[in-house]
């Protein structure tokens, strides 16, 4: 069965939880907006409801989209149903959360200004930490599940692990950074500990709604890039089976196999690319020659594997056998 008739003929198997959540994630962010609109405040530089604003959005992709995947699974589909409603519920207690800290005016995450403000971010980290574990094993048992197309057999793979390590890269933006560590030297308690910036303090100048820095390195990009793998790639097997029927080219499970698989490798490089560039403290916005030369030659490789795939058509290579 394709992506495609998959979604169209089996929604009563997907995860109910995790489907309702998505769509009160989607009602959660339409609220956000009014929010932006009637609440003029700003924290470090950024509209006040910016950040629940991405979090609902973000929230209410991911679980449409592990609803979806969990219905995939042969065998031990009713551990991955409670596993994903652990993932719901985690995610549900560190959404209200945030948007807790939002309403008082205050930071959610690194904050430990006052006793109350510490024991919510540890409550935060906590969850943070179950979604991580909960995603995990959602991830293992993924690579148990069959899809007759090879490019949905691929994309699903590593979509879940590409995701779970975009997930993992927020664990970079938990260190204290060089001017908190001066304080905590110095005997001070600062009142953030750890940030997304790298060679600035966090806020000052971003780009719109989504606030990542104009003018140094941002942890949150490689966050953010590497988590949607898992809506992007099967996205990516669901527009070459689309595009199937205009390209007969592509009526070929085997090549769009391969156009997976090389997106999927392209998609590594680039979160490796973007954690690179962050890290070096360097705004997403102005990339210098060495990211542009590094940029260049993972467009190329994108490029001359997709033309290698396609120009080798009609093998019946056993890309994705089902488990």
């Amino acid at each position: 069965m394709t992506i495609l008739a998959d979604i169209r003929t089996k929604p009563w198997q997907w995860h109910r939880p995790a489907t309702g959540f998505a769509f009160a994630m989607a009602g959660a962010a339409v609220l956000c907006v009014i929010g932006l609109i009637v609440d003029q405040r700003t924290l470090g530089g950024a509209p006040i409801w910016a950040k629940p604003l991405k979090f609902a959005i973000s929230g209410a992709l991911y679980f449409f989209t592990w609803s979806w995947l969990v219905s995939l699974l042969p065998r031990l589909r009713r551990t991955a149903w409670w596993v994903t409603t652990v993932l719901v519920a985690m995610f549900g207690g560190e959404y209200v959360l945030l948007v807790m800290q939002a309403f008082r005016g205050t930071a959610s995450h690194f904050n430990q200004a006052t006793p109350f403000d510490t024991q919510v971010f540890n409550a935060m980290a906590i969850m943070v930490a179950v979604i991580f574990v909960a995603t995990l094993v959602l991830t293992v048992l993924l690579v148990f599940s069959r899809q007759e197309d090879r490019g949905t057999f691929w994309a699903v793979r590593f979509g879940g692990i590409i995701s779970l390590v975009g997930l993992g890269l927020g664990q970079l933006m938990t260190s204290p950074r060089p001017e908190q560590l001066a304080l905590m030297h110095a005997g001070i308690r600062p009142d953030l500990r750890g940030g997304h910036s790298v060679g600035l303090a966090d806020g000052g100048p971003g780009l719109p709604i989504l606030g990542w820095s104009t003018v140094g390195g941002d942890l949150r990009i490689p966050h953010f890039v590497g988590m949607h793998a898992l809506q992007l790639l099967p996205l990516l097997a669901l527009g070459l089976l689309a595009l199937a029927k205009r390209f007969p080219v592509l009526a070929d499970g085997t090549v769009r196999a391969r156009l997976v698989l090389v997106g999927s490798a392209g998609y590594a490089g680039l979160v490796a690319l973007v954690t690179w560039q962050a890290e070096r403290g360097q705004s997403i916005v102005r990339p210098d020659a060495l990211t542009l030369v590094a940029f260049g030659a993972l467009v190329l490789a994108v490029a001359l594997g997709t033309l290698a795939s396609l120009s080798r058509p009609g093998k019946r290579a056993q890309l994705g056998t089902a488990v």
